[in-house]
């Protein structure tokens, strides 16, 4: 006898319109974001399924506008230096910055989404080892992925940025991060100040087969 299916045009259908409505919005209302919402989409994010369940994912939530403001700084300096050192033009080098700063310091909430391999599995050879890390980071993106789907979820806009991936000592250090908290990624949050740009997506037939 046939298990008993959820009608998937009921709770499938709400999930496809959020899944579907999701863009990544970069300018916000100044509007704050609050607490408990915040609880919630971390809630979320915390439900993803982990490697061994191990769930190594760690988030650094940042409100105060100074703290947001000193990692931008920090983040850009390194971005200015990095730039510099690949013989960028200096005005397109201050307009990245610039750009940079406005993103993350003008969101009403940033989080930082860290991943941690204190509670991973230790291997002695390096490949196991990177395997095991990578587990980590992949588990951490589940979770990073949940965040922006409640996200849309709660009528807030989000965009993730991976620039603390080049400068992961820069952002553990300017946030005094625990030692294990590697820096993957950071989400900006917020109430849209104007509808994100839609994207296209390249057709199922380009990306995924069958064998």
């Amino acid at each position: 006898m046939p298990l008993d299916r959820p009608d998937p045009e009921t709770p499938g259908a709400a999930l496809r319109s959020v899944i579907a409505g999701r863009r990544s919005v970069r300018v916000y209302a100044p509007d704050g974001v609050p607490q408990a919402a915040l609880e919630r989409l971390l809630q979320a994010a915390v439900s993803a399924p982990s490697a061994h369940n191990r769930q190594p994912w760690r988030f650094a939530v940042l409100r105060a506008a100074e703290r947001k403001a000193a990692l931008a700084r920090a983040m850009g300096a390194r971005l200015a230096e990095d730039r510099r050192r690949d013989g960028d033009d200096a005005a397109a080098i201050a307009r990245d910055v610039a750009r940079s700063f406005a993103r993350i310091a003008g969101a009403p909430v940033v989080l930082v989404v860290c991943a941690s391999a204190a509670e991973m599995d230790a291997y002695p050879d390096a490949a196991r080892a990177e395997a095991e890390f990578l587990m980590a980071v992949q588990s951490t993106a589940m979770a990073a992925q949940n965040l922006l789907l409640a996200a849309q979820a709660e009528g807030l806009a989000a965009c993730w940025m991976c620039a603390p991936l080049f400068c992961g000592e820069v952002v553990a250090e300017c946030l005094a991060l625990p030692a294990d908290w590697r820096p993957q990624g950071l989400i900006t949050l917020g109430y849209p100040a104007a509808p994100g740009r839609e994207r296209g997506r390249k057709p199922l037939g380009d990306v995924a087969i069958e064998r």
